[in-house]
């Protein structure tokens, strides 16, 4: 049994489980299936207060989607929740991308016009 089948085995018996949530997304991330892994951080940020990191997975799938305004609405919360739990540093990072994200997303519109 690889590992995505193991976690999903467990989360069959404990639906709620915010790890196997967390751990799941990691596991479809690892294969590019963004949906999926969309899908279960945002079951595992409903179910537990998350430090920064699991945003920082979640707006990377939202950018690879080209998704740009939902990455940026997810970066402004991993700051808040990266500066409440004392990462400044994760903060900035955030802050650096969300800026990217951008200026991404006005190319994007020049091209398009």
């Amino acid at each position: 049994m690889d590992r995505l089948e193991y976690f999903k085995s467990l989360l069959e018996k404990t639906p709620d489980n915010p790890i196997l949530h967390y751990s799941l997304a990691l596991e479809y991330h690892k294969l590019r299936d963004y949906q999926n892994t969309i899908r279960h951080m945002e079951k595992y940020l409903s179910l537990k207060e998350d430090e920064g990191a699991g945003y920082r997975v979640l707006a990377k799938c939202y950018e690879e989607l080209g998704e740009y305004e939902k990455a940026i609405e997810v970066l402004q919360e991993g700051v808040q929740k990266a500066l409440k739990h004392n990462h400044p540093s994760m903060a900035e990072e955030f802050r650096s991308w969300i800026e990217q994200l951008r200026s991404w997303r006005l190319v994007s519109e020049n091209i398009d016009t």
